[in-house]
């Protein structure tokens, strides 16, 4: 099957607010400095960067509530990003959201799903992460909200932040998937075993192989909806493929079980958003991790080895 050529519009969030430390607000410039437009226009593609959001700096925002912390400007930018995400869709284009920590996917999850409901259509989400992001303020060890965004887009959590858009859950837990999973607090695992998501952790890739795993999330998550949205945490990658992220785990997948998924997604299933998130370049080596990210970013838009 030949890749659908697609207009991509490129949108940066460079937020760190979500999480625990500081550097990965500057992600999205480590992933375009690796050529990421180039690497797409190769494929055929055209690409318009949108520019990045206005996000606020922590050092000039309150922290607020202990178990939501940063919750009133990350709200405002994601409710921003939203708008971006419905707009780029509106258009026919396929956004993809540069991170930023994984807070963000409240916002672009928002968008995408509420541009579908419209049209009286849902999404599957298919989640790539060492991490379960299923807090909720009850379980939170931290009250970082990059924690809880998995959570909140399956409509539990916060209020505000849940019902963003004016409309929750914004995903099906029958439709969604996560990917990699290997570290999870004691909330949020009880959290994702009563809330029915698919989880598929390193064990799972380890015995059954990521061919399998990924073949048999695209079935769950595309069944009965009008496409994926993808969300994507590089800290799902083994560190000594992806040393740059904030909450590095070892015995993660590797090089190119990462590129064997975005491969098959490609192939596979109708992706009509993605999320790339969680690059952080203070704690990267030569910029290994935006370089493979906007490498990722290729595979999953059409790149073959053949």
């Amino acid at each position: 099957m030949a890749s659908k050529k697609r207009f991509i519009e490129v949108i940066g969030v460079p937020v760190d607010l979500g999480a625990g430390r500081r550097g990965v607000d500057m992600g999205p410039s480590a992933i375009r400095i690796a050529d990421l437009e180039v690497r797409l226009e190769q494929l055929g593609h055209k690409v318009e960067d949108f520019g990045d959001l206005d996000v606020m700096i922590p050092e000039t925002q309150k922290v607020g509530e202990g178990k939501l912390r940063y919750k009133t400007p990350i709200l405002a930018y994601c409710e921003e990003l939203r708008a971006a995400v419905e707009q780029a869709l509106e258009k026919n284009r396929l956004p993809l959201v540069l991170g930023g920590d994984h807070s963000i996917a409240v916002g672009s999850i928002a968008g995408s799903t509420g541009f579908y409901a419209r049209q009286g259509e849902s999404l599957g989400l298919i989640w790539f992460d060492a991490h379960g992001d299923a807090n909720t303020p009850e379980t939170t060890p931290s009250g970082n909200i990059h924690g809880m965004s998995l959570a909140i887009s399956l409509g539990l959590g916060d209020h505000d932040l849940v019902n963003l858009g004016g409309r929750a859950p914004k995903v099906h837990a029958r439709n969604t998937v996560l990917i990699g999973i290997r570290d999870l607090d004691s909330g949020e695992r009880d959290t994702l075993k009563k809330s029915g998501v698919i989880v598929y952790t390193m064990r799972d890739l380890d015995e059954r192989g990521m061919r399998d795993v990924v073949d048999e999330a695209i079935r769950l998550a595309s069944d009965g909806t009008a496409g994926i949205h993808l969300s994507f945490d590089m800290d799902v990658v083994d560190p000594e493929d992806a040393p740059g992220t904030g909450t590095p785990v070892w015995g993660g997948v590797t090089y190119r079980e990462a590129h064997l998924a975005m491969e098959m997604l490609n192939d596979r299933a109708h992706i009509v958003a993605i999320d790339i998130v969680e690059v952080n370049p203070v704690l990267d080596t030569q910029n290994m991790t935006g370089t493979l990210a906007a490498e990722l970013a290729q595979s999953v838009l059409g790149k073959r080895i053949l």
